[in-house]
Parts: C-alpha cells; structure tokens; sequence
C-alpha cells in the first residue's frame, strides 16, 4: 500500500478546519504536505499552530499561496462552498493533468438542520471538472468530521467514499486515503455519484449535532482491499 512518503500534497484552502486537520494527518502519516491560502502568511501561521500543537510528531506541514500548494503531486480541494469553482478555474493553468481532489460540500444552515444544495451539475466535484476540463478531479473526505480528523491522538476507523470519473486518479485517491491509518477507501462510483455523497453529508452532521457525537461511516459486508483486487 502506498505509504504517503515523500509525495507531495497540496491543500487549497487548506487553512479552514477540514483543511488543516486532513493536512496535519496526512503530514503525521509521512506526506509532505503544503497548506493553501489567499493569503500566504495566514498559511504559514496554521501550519506553525498545527506543528505548534502536536511537537511529538515531525510534521512536514508548511504553508503558502494556493498556487504554490495547487503544484503538487496531488491537489485537495477545501475551501467553502461557494468559493471553490472560482478558485479551481483561477488556478486552472497549475491544476492541467493534475489529479484534484474535492472534499467540498454544499451546505447550509436552515433553521436547526443542515441541508444539502444541488450544484449545477448534481454535486460541486463534478461542477469542478466541467468548469477545468483539463484536471482529473475525485471527490473524497467530505463526511469525516472534521473535529475528529484534528486529533492526531485519537484513532480513526472509517470508511471514506471516492468518487471519479478517471480510474487512475479515482486508485490515487484510494492510496491518499489509506495512507492515513484507520482509514479505508471505497471506489463508490463515478463524478455523478458524488452529489449522494455530499448530500449525505449534511445529514451525517445533522446526527453530530443531534447526538453531539463525531459519526463515521463503516460500511459492513465489504472485502478488504487485497480481496477486492483480485477480482
């Protein structure tokens, strides 16, 4: 299984919390990670808090202008909602051939719940890669909890939902993100599955909130990633 060593991996708008707790477990798993920002000093100083926080980890974690973290290896998306196909198609010439990874929902607060809103093309992954044909976007992460991906102390155990249109980048996907521990990636399907997934999401924080709980997905009755390529 790919181990994250060494790989370069580039978060844009990776200065919010889902952002920056993918970043610091990424890093803590062995990836060298660059947090995104608008504002390059705004990225250098969460990757100095993360670092700051968890000194018992050698954390390649380092901030810096979106740009510079969209040249990476691999890409992730994590900026709010409604920012992230004008920030994919600002970046659009760096992102060409680059596999993008969106972990974006489209939610909002309506009175005490949570809902889902449609994008323009059934969920904002595919929405990105209409809008820059020249990547190869996945959608991946949406609906870990964020508060709970943060604690590096705390083990994870969940099963996280990749969606693609391109098989390569949807198995680069895959590899992303088990090689954080605990984690298993499921192929759940094309760009137009992903809209079921960012929508699950906004019911999947409902419960969080409900229940003041983290909730994760696990899904039962599944082979393990060494029985399923042998089929």
């Amino acid at each position: 299984m790919w181990q994250g060593r060494g790989v370069d991996v580039g978060i844009v708008g990776g200065t919010g919390p889902a952002g920056r707790a993918l970043g610091a477990r990424l890093a803590a798993a062995g990836a060298t990670v660059v947090l995104g920002s608008r504002e390059p000093a705004r990225a250098t100083a969460a990757a100095a808090n993360v670092a700051a926080r968890w000194p018992a980890y050698d954390l390649g974690l380092t901030g810096a202008a979106n740009e510079v973290a969209a040249t990476a290896d691999i890409v992730v998306l994590a900026t709010v909602w409604d920012a992230a196909i004008a920030t994919a198609v600002r970046l659009a010439a760096v992102l060409e051939g680059r596999v993008v990874v969106s972990m974006v929902n489209a939610i909002t607060r309506v009175g005490d719940e949570f809902q889902a809103l449609v994008a323009a093309r059934g969920s904002i992954a595919a929405t990105i890669q209409a809008a820059v044909p020249g990547c190869r976007v996945t959608a991946a992460f949406q609906h870990l909890p964020a508060g709970q991906l943060a604690e590096l102390d705390q083990p994870l155990q969940a099963d996280v939902l990749v969606c693609a249109d391109d098989d390569r980048a949807g198995e680069a996907t895959v590899r992303l993100v088990e090689s954080i521990p605990g984690l298993r990636g499921l192929r759940a399907g094309s760009l137009a599955a992903a809209g079921a997934v960012e929508s699950l999401t906004a019911v999947l924080v409902n419960l969080n909130v409900r229940y003041r709980a983290h909730t994760t997905l696990q899904l039962a009755g599944m082979p393990r990633r060494s029985e399923e390529t042998r089929r």
